[in-house]
């Protein structure tokens, strides 16, 4: 973990949740403790259809919120689609973007990430910018090479520090249980803080967040949150429990 930067934990509830579970979300709030406000962020990124519930459930708590995905456009004819400008007026402070299943399953290139990231930071929410390799990318050693190629069609030019995160998820240990070793995290953040240095000067990149995401929970969140340029984790199943999300969390603080 970079100690000169505040850590974020960002819970990804994908594609699940009705409005009873907002009370997963509050729970989560109960737990959120002097202590841990402290030291470490947390933010929630529920279904569009619960986002300006949970907001308004989670006011005054800390925590922020988030989307999952928005759109390059800021209105018009895009039936289905939702704006920055929408999610922001729901009351987020984050959009997830890039997400490895929606490069997968949806086809985004990351020219098209840079304009959602970019759509983003215009309406005054916070990017969450996905990177990640796939298994055969990873056994044929080009993991490092795929990861910087989109970072570099996915990051923002002009982006700060306080206006961009970046979560490196590898594609293969998404809701698999697999986790790459903490050596191999290490290098990946590394490669990640250094090519972003490249993109964005090493003052800004020094002071951008790096999230890990991929089968984190607290079992294994204190031995990643404790690699070198890990500043948080991007949560997937665990973040739908909120001892879990709290357990991995505590580890961050």
């Amino acid at each position: 973990m970079t100690r000169t930067i505040r850590p974020l934990v960002a819970g990804n509830w994908k594609m699940n949740g009705l409005k009873a579970d907002l009370a997963i979300a509050t729970e989560v709030a109960k737990g959120y403790d002097t202590g841990m406000k402290a030291a470490v962020d947390l933010a929630i990124c529920p279904p569009a259809t619960l986002l300006y519930l949970a907001s308004a459930a989670l006011l005054g708590s800390r925590i922020a919120t988030g989307g999952q995905d928005c759109s390059t456009q800021d209105s018009g004819a895009f039936t289905g689609e939702t704006s920055a400008v929408m999610l922001a007026d729901t009351g987020a402070t984050f959009a997830i973007v890039g997400h490895s299943e929606r490069r997968t399953l949806h086809g985004e290139t990351s020219a098209t990430v840079k304009d959602k990231a970019q759509a983003a930071q215009k309406a005054l929410l916070v990017p969450i910018v996905c990177v990640g390799e796939t298994r055969d990318e990873r056994e044929a050693g080009k993991a490092v090479a795929i990861v910087k190629k989109q970072l570099r069609g996915s990051i923002p030019d002009g982006s700060t520090a306080a206006t961009l995160v970046v979560a490196y998820e590898p594609v293969w240990a998404i809701g698999t249980g697999l986790t790459p070793t903490a050596a191999d995290v290490a290098e990946m953040h590394e490669a990640i803080r250094n090519e972003l240095g490249r993109l964005l000067g090493k003052v800004t990149a020094a002071g951008v967040r790096l999230l890990y995401g991929g089968s984190v929970k607290p079992s294994n969140a204190a031995e990643l949150m404790n690699v070198a340029n890990v500043d948080g984790a991007l949560v997937g199943g665990a973040s739908l429990k909120a001892e879990d999300f709290l357990g991995i969390a505590r580890a961050c603080a």
